[in-house]
């Protein structure tokens, strides 16, 4: 509404000028004006051809021209007059609806690729270990021989001494004896519950390898005769024969065994809960009492003691000596076997994402036009004339384009600006 009473205002002011000198710049400034409007695609609107009749000198004046029009040969007849008019004009507006566009997220796929696995695969090495050789050898050894010597022992004598005995009287005291109440309560119990575990136990298989042995021929066999006419003969001949000799290779294979693997089990247990109970208990009250004692008193008396005296003597005694013996120990070797690995392999996946793609909606605009109409007692003949046709559909069509079909927007197309 505001636009269209700006609109109304501009033209009814231009409308007054009478120098189209003047109105040049005027133009220029309107039409810089609106074409700065926002979100209109559609060229601005020129301003309209202003048809201003000077009555006293019967010139038309037209302000796009620039040049005055003689009309005294036209006095004669009734100029009529000029009237503005409102019309509405469609155009294209662009705007900003939403849509979708498809684009690719990467995404992780599980997948199993092979992998080599060290392993140990068992062996024999053969290995020096020790051993002991037992031996003989000669050592002073130290004895002890026995001997006499005399010495001071103690010894008791026997006597009576008074001392104060203490004694116990019986006495009775309350007290609070613990007493015992039978309650139930739960108890985890570790149980033992069987399971399998797989475990690698020793086999042996039986192989059969080839083995070259001696076999003798009995008899005699002649083997020909030399150049001179003598012959060979030989007895008790050996030749080879291929046999083939059984042995037994250990090797491992897999089997079960039952393992006892831990576990609880909720059980009610049998509990005693303590509590207290008053009763009499018969006490002893500490006191004393005089009464002789046996006592032993020491005295010393010499005596003979048999005491042992170190000595030496020469025997054999027995000793280890250390060697060394071949035997073959089991190691493991560097082994390696295929396994399936997990691992993870980069794909793309389509998804939507959600855009502003530009569109275009009609509007309607107004728009202030100029008709002219004759006088009412003007007659018919007269309006063909003077042009009964509207001067401002040539002018204004000629400076002012109107969009009446929506651009093309497959190219050279933006977000809004937030």
């Amino acid at each position: 509404m505001i636009t269209f009473l700006v609109i109304l205002h501009i033209s009814w002011t231009s409308s007054k000028a009478v120098e189209p000198v003047n109105q040049a710049p005027q133009e220029g400034v309107q039409q810089q004006i609106a074409q700065k409007r926002v979100g209109y695609d559609y060229p601005a609107p020129a301003p309209q051809v202003e048809h201003v009749y000077d009555v006293e000198n019967h010139h038309h004046v037209e302000d796009h021209h620039h040049h005055v029009e003689d009309h005294h040969h036209h006095d004669h007849h009734d100029p009529g007059y000029w009237k503005k008019k409102v019309t509405w004009k469609k155009g294209w507006k662009k705007i900003w609806k939403p849509g979708k566009k498809q684009v690719w997220k990467p995404h992780w796929k599980k997948i199993w690729k092979p992998i080599w696995v060290p392993t140990k695969k068992p062996g024999w090495k053969e290995i020096q270990v020790p051993d002991w050789k037992k031996v003989w050898k000669p050592v002073w050894k130290t004895i002890q021989v026995p001997a006499w010597k005399e010495i001071q022992v103690p010894d008791w004598k026997k006597i009576w001494k008074p001392v104060w005995k203490p004694i116990q009287v019986p006495a009775w005291k309350e007290i609070q004896v613990p007493d015992w109440k039978k309650v139930w309560k739960p108890v985890w119990k570790e149980i033992q519950v069987p399971a399998w575990k797989e475990i690698q136990v020793p086999a042996w298989k039986k192989h059969w390898i080839p083995v070259w042995v001696k076999e003798g021929i009995h008899g005699s066999h002649y083997l020909g005769k030399d150049h001179e006419g003598a012959e060979y003969i030989a007895h008790d001949l050996w030749k080879k024969k291929l046999i083939w000799k059984p042995i037994w290779k250990k090797y491992w294979k897999p089997a079960k065994k039952q393992i006892w693997v831990p576990d609880k089990k909720l059980e009610w247990k049998e509990a005693w809960k303590q509590i207290w109970r008053t009763e009499k208990k018969q006490i002893w009250v500490a006191d004393k009492k005089l009464v002789w004692k046996e006592a032993w008193k020491q005295i010393w008396r010499t005596e003979k003691k048999q005491i042992w005296v170190s000595d030496k003597k020469l025997e054999w005694k027995e000793a280890w000596k250390q060697i060394w013996r071949t035997e073959k120990k089991q190691i493991w070797l560097p082994d390696k076997k295929l396994e399936w690995k997990e691992a993870w392999k980069q794909i793309w996946v389509p998804e939507w994402k959600e855009i502003w793609v530009p569109g275009w909606k009609m509007i309607w605009r107004p728009v202030i036009i100029q008709e002219w109409f004759p006088s009412p007692d003007h007659h018919d003949d007269h309006h063909k004339e003077h042009g009964w046709d509207r001067a401002d559909n040539q002018l204004g069509e000629s400076r002012v384009q109107y969009v009446t079909a929506a651009p093309n927007t497959s190219s050279n197309w933006s977000f809004p600006n937030s």
